[in-house]
């Protein structure tokens, strides 16, 4: 009897240290579980908020050839000061991302999306109030493309929180709205200029992004809450990522390919004109290069997911230039204009879809906020392809349009070769997943 009762102490003890063994097992367990990516489920939700915002961010652009034409038709050179209302949108929207990055540590995701929404809504609405093509400047420029930044910059941060394996496709779908909303948004706003005049289209299109964007403020969340702590400023933007070969080498490679994709956008329909097309013809050659662009950048979410991420976006660099120097250059008629339209427009927009799952796998997810900022940075110099190349086509003296044909082609096939270049820097196997 002695001898049980000194056992039971014994027992018990041992007992109680299993079952706090047991515990710690499984508060490990869960954690784990709870930090284990879903790969999808709220994060589809995640995807459609982040589609909203990106699809009514783009295609307000159609707004120059109207106010060229009907407002400031008698001012000298206005087809220049117009161009630099979207350039300065352009500037700004690639420009701000440190500063998204300082407001969300700060005042979180919510408010800085809610911040970015009212600056588009503001810069679009008081745009319609313009009569001086300054104003455009601060409006539809600064205000709306400073809005475009914060909040891209911060879903881009959120977003690939939800996902893993199929993170390609999510994010080749959120970057998909920009070819949807250029496609669509031309065919809201061109009837509402003609019934309604430029002030009040610009206040109906203000309206409608307020409302698309609401609904990615009240979908988009952290997934991971960040920890509320004060840091310092380097803590917050790490350009230590500089440092990174791989990152460099990715920066380069994105400014490079960006400097030729806007060409053909910009002057496609100028050139179909050039070559005897009509204007309708022009449009049409545009809209069906925004439709291949929109199926284009899902289908490289998808076999970059499959296939590897510098791969991919590689391979449609490489048949983006091709397609340009090999097509474009010697397209005469509408027959041939058309199918380079469709063929550069499915293959061109790889970036869009690609620029933040690449720039994940190479920083982590700790450095990939910084990183994302800083190669939007580098973009602000590829915005002006478009003026580069006209430039070269002023001085060469050759036929129209060759050196846009040709500086685009060029800046497509040196960027897959900077791409092949970054896949051998990250792992030398020539069939490597990278």
């Amino acid at each position: 009897m002695k001898h049980s009762c000194l056992l039971r102490p014994c027992l018990s003890t041992q007992i109680s240290v299993k079952l706090v063994a047991c515990m710690i097992i499984c508060l490990v367990y869960m954690e784990g579980f709870q930090d284990k990516i879903p790969d999808g489920g709220y994060g589809w939700a995640i995807v459609v908020g982040a589609f909203s915002m990106v699809f009514t961010s783009y295609g307000t652009s159609v707004m120059q050839d109207y106010y060229e034409r009907q407002i400031f038709g008698d001012i000298p050179n206005a087809q220049l000061q117009l161009s630099f209302v979207g350039t300065f949108a352009l500037v700004f929207a690639n420009l701000c991302g440190p500063l998204a990055q300082v407001l969300r540590s700060v005042w979180g995701t919510r408010i800085v999306l809610l911040i970015g929404t009212f600056l588009i809504a503001i810069g679009l609405i008081i745009a319609g109030f313009s009569n001086e093509i300054w104003h455009l400047y601060l409006t539809q420029g600064i205000l709306f493309g400073t809005g475009v930044s914060l909040m891209y910059v911060t879903i881009m941060a959120v977003a690939p929180q939800y996902f893993d394996r199929k993170r390609g496709v999510a994010l080749g779908i959120v970057a998909s709205g920009s070819g949807i909303g250029g496609l669509v948004m031309p065919f809201i706003m061109t009837p509402l200029n003609r019934s309604l005049g430029a002030g009040w289209t610009f206040r109906v299109v203000g309206f409608i992004c307020l409302g698309f964007d609401l609904l990615a403020c009240i979908l988009v969340k952290d997934r991971i809450k960040p920890a509320k702590e004060r840091k310092k400023l380097g803590e917050i933007f790490r350009i230590d990522v500089l440092k990174d070969k791989n990152f460099c080498i990715w920066a380069l490679g994105a400014c490079v390919q960006l400097l030729g994709y806007f060409i053909p956008y910009f002057f496609l329909p100028s050139y179909a004109t050039w070559a005897g097309l009509s204007d309708n013809d022009g449009s049409s050659l545009v809209a069906a290069s925004s439709a291949a662009n929109f199926v284009g950048r899902i289908v490289a979410g998808l076999l970059a997911d499959r296939f590897g991420l510098v791969n991919v976006n590689s391979l449609f660099l490489l048949i983006s230039g091709l397609s340009t120097l090999l097509i474009w250059t010697f397209a005469y008629d509408y027959g041939s204009l058309m199918a380079y339209a469709v063929i550069f427009g499915f293959f061109c927009g790889s970036y869009f879809s690609l620029v933040s799952p690449i720039t994940l796998k190479i920083l982590g997810m700790e450095r990939f906020p910084s990183g994302l900022s800083l190669v939007l940075m580098t973009n602000v110099v590829s915005v002006f392809g478009p003026n580069i190349s006209s430039a070269i086509d002023g001085s060469a003296g050759a036929e129209p349009f060759l050196a846009h044909k040709l500086f685009a082609g060029v800046a497509f096939v040196v960027s897959s070769i900077i791409m092949a270049w970054l896949k051998f820097s990250l792992d030398r196997k020539i069939f490597a997943k990278v």
